[in-house]
């Protein structure tokens, strides 16, 4: 199979050449030539390529067998040349080849696929295990156990938006960059459990021969145990919506030295950004916040000026529903979601700072400002609703 995959390889290098392609490759992604699978950096991902190309080439065996042999007779035993069709009803030695063979064909392919199957769904005696939660249009990450049990963040689509409306040069990571990446160690079983808070999502990392369907209401897992540092790409596999290309999944893998820095800044980071919920904020301080949170959790659906997307999702501009009515309404919406429409459930994914933060922005911000009660909204007046409702 080595040798295959050489060959194949020197293949696919040769035809690169001949089509002249100057676009570089992603760093951890797919090539932009690439005429195969990625090898990957995990053993389920090489056990992946290797059946590929085994089922590949045995299906190329069967096609030239096949169809060799037929034009060989239309061709050879033509009745311009004289042949005369064979008349018979029964071949004993024929019905057993065209039996057997396909079986032991079958039968090839069916063992190591079977048993890569069975490896991929053994989530048995894992290092660490790490729950992921699919949202419209983030991934969540949370680790259960090992020495970073506890922490836990969303990872949101980075790329600029003046790249994405193409006002800027994109870089290689187009859409395929995050805030806040996965981290995990290397040369170590990682459980990923995998569930949604909306739609159905999927979780798919090339690299790592995973791909897992997120459900609501659902918990499923997968594994992989990178064997090489890096950084590697994936994105959502399930279309879940708008913002479905805007959905990447980033995990760095890291030494063990490396993760466990990585895992002390982490927690130092959140105990750092732990707040009081009864602080009390200046307006000015909440816009500023605000705007921060509405810029990567709202502004996909919401758009930047306010005006939403008619038809699909309501503008925030001049809504006389919630923004620019008393704020208990907005409040609720926020925490809970709204039934019906694709407006989320925001309360497992924001605090009640940040809440607050974003709706005091969108109280003040395009031609809001000055028009409404409640201008300003407290933590704590998040926080009494949270509770209550």
């Amino acid at each position: 199979m080595k040798m295959v995959r050489g060959l194949l390889g020197m293949v696919a290098l040769s035809w690169a050449a001949l089509a002249g392609a100057e676009v570089k490759d992603m760093p951890g992604g797919p090539g932009v030539d690439q005429l195969n699978l990625p090898f990957g950096v995990t053993p389920i991902a090489h056990d992946i390529y290797d059946l590929n190309w085994m089922i590949m080439i045995i299906c190329t065996i069967i096609f030239i067998g096949v169809f060799g042999t037929m034009f060989y007779s239309i061709v050879m035993h033509r009745k311009s040349k004289g042949h005369k069709a064979a008349k018979f009803d029964e071949n004993m030695t024929v019905e057993l080849t065209w039996t057997v063979v396909p079986f032991l064909i079958i039968v090839s392919m069916a063992i190591p696929s079977t048993r890569t199957v069975v490896a991929m769904k053994d989530t048995s005696s894992a290092d660490l295990t790490v729950k992921v939660t699919g949202y419209q249009w983030k991934w969540g990450y949370e680790y259960l156990d090992g020495p970073a049990a506890g922490v836990h963040f969303l990872s949101n689509l980075s790329t600029p938006e003046a790249q994405i409306n193409n006002l800027a040069p994109k870089s290689n990571t187009y859409l395929m960059e995050v805030d806040h990446p996965l981290v995990v160690p290397v040369n170590k079983k990682v459980r990923i459990v995998v569930t949604a808070e909306d739609v159905i999502h999927s979780w798919a990392v090339p690299d790592f021969g995973v791909k897992q369907d997120a459900i609501p209401g659902y918990l499923r897992d997968t594994w992989f145990r990178a064997e090489k540092t890096g950084t590697y790409r994936g994105q959502c596999s399930e279309l879940c919506g708008k913002n479905h290309a805007y959905m990447p999944i980033v995990v760095e893998v890291k030494s063990a030295e490396d993760y466990a820095k990585w895992v002390k800044q982490e927690k130092s980071t959140m105990a750092a950004a732990t707040e009081d919920p009864n602080k009390t904020w200046t307006k000015e301080e909440l816009i500023a916040k605000g705007k921060d949170v509405f810029t990567t959790t709202c502004v996909a659906c919401h758009q930047a000026n306010g005006m939403g997307i008619p038809g699909t999702f309501p503008a925030l501009n001049g809504n006389t529903k919630f923004v620019l009515a008393p704020m208990k309404g907005q409040i609720l919406t926020e925490l809970n979601g709204h039934p019906g429409t694709a407006m989320p459930a925001f309360r497992d994914q924001l605090s009640d700072t940040q809440l607050a933060a974003v709706i005091t922005y969108t109280r003040n911000a395009w031609d809001n400002a000055g028009k409404g009660p409640d201008p300003v909204v407290q933590p704590k007046d998040v926080l009494a609703l949270r509770g209550s409702h």
